[in-house]
C-alpha cells in the first residue's frame, strides 16, 4: 500500500500449523502471544501507524464456544473461520464481541 490509510485494508491471518484441519484451537493466551509478536514486528520493521492499522485475525477451529475468549485478546482483531462457517453457530461467531 502506498500510504498509511491503505494499511487499514490489509488483513493478516494466523493459524497454527498444528491446528490446520485438526479441530484443535490455540488457547486465547497462545493466540494473543503470536498476534502480539506479529504486531510488534510490524511496529519495529514498518511503523507504529501500520502496526495499529493492520488487522490480525485468528484461524484455527474457531467455534461459537471459543470465539468470545479469543476475541477478548488485545491483538486478536477477528477470525478466519473455516468449517464453522457452514454451521448455524456461524452467526454466534459473527456476533462475538469481547
Amino acid at each position: 500500500p502506498e500510504n498509511v490509510s491503505d494499511w487499514g485494508k490489509v488483513v493478516l491471518a494466523y493459524e497454527p500449523v498444528w491446528a490446520i484441519g485438526t479441530g484443535k484451537t490455540a488457547s486465547p493466551e497462545q493466540a494473543q502471544e503470536v498476534h502480539e509478536k506479529l504486531r510488534a514486528w510490524l511496529r519495529s520493521n514498518v511503523s507504529d501507524d501500520v502496526a495499529d492499522s493492520v488487522r490480525i485475525i485468528y484461524g484455527g477451529s474457531v467455534t461459537a464456544g471459543n470465539c468470545i475468549e479469543l476475541a477478548s485478546q488485545n491483538d486478536v482483531d477477528g477470525f478466519l473461520v473455516g468449517g464453522a462457517s457452514l454451521k448455524p453457530e456461524f452467526i454466534e461467531i459473527i456476533n462475538a464481541r469481547a
